[in-house]
């Protein structure tokens, strides 16, 4: 885990092709397969941060909806045939390839950036705390954001 921290670090004003040149985006054969088992992975996260947030769990259920988005990016990957070893490295890939060629907004991917960087918080710090509306706001992001991916997906397929 700290190595993940480390490089994430390093990272952190690295591109696209940073992550290719560390390893941490690499060639897979294209699978529609596992695209839509990350997107399955991605609806049973949602699931787990809407009854996170109706237990009041709401650091979980944060969480949950940063991972139902991180699954669903992933699809996107996996179908063009990249595998990630960083978080980081998913909004890059899709910054790269998507956001830079006018196929999805920015927003999306400063938005994933966003929910990664409360994840963080979330995991390292013994501070955060985050409140029902900041766990409801993430499950409507990732909705939406859920939603984003599977268009992507179908307009590939």
């Amino acid at each position: 885990m700290v190595q993940s921290i480390f490089t994430e670090r390093k990272l952190k004003n690295s591109g696209f092709k940073d992550c290719i040149e560390k390893g941490l985006l690499r060639r897979i054969p294209c699978s529609k397969e596992k695209a839509e088992g990350s997107i399955k992975a991605a609806r049973r996260w949602l699931r787990e941060a809407r009854v996170n947030l109706e237990n009041e769990v709401y650091n979980s259920s944060l969480l949950s909806s940063y991972l139902a988005m991180f699954h669903s990016a992933r699809a996107i990957l996996y179908l063009d045939g990249y595998r990630e070893k960083s978080h980081y490295c998913v909004g890059r890939y899709i910054e790269e390839k998507y956001v830079r060629k006018g196929l999805l907004e920015g927003k999306w991917i400063e938005l994933l950036d966003h929910y990664r960087s409360l994840r963080h918080r979330d995991q390292y710090s013994v501070n955060f705390y985050a409140t029902g509306d900041e766990a409801k706001k993430a499950i409507e992001t990732a909705e939406d954001f859920i939603s984003i991916m599977k268009n992507l997906l179908q307009s590939k397929t």
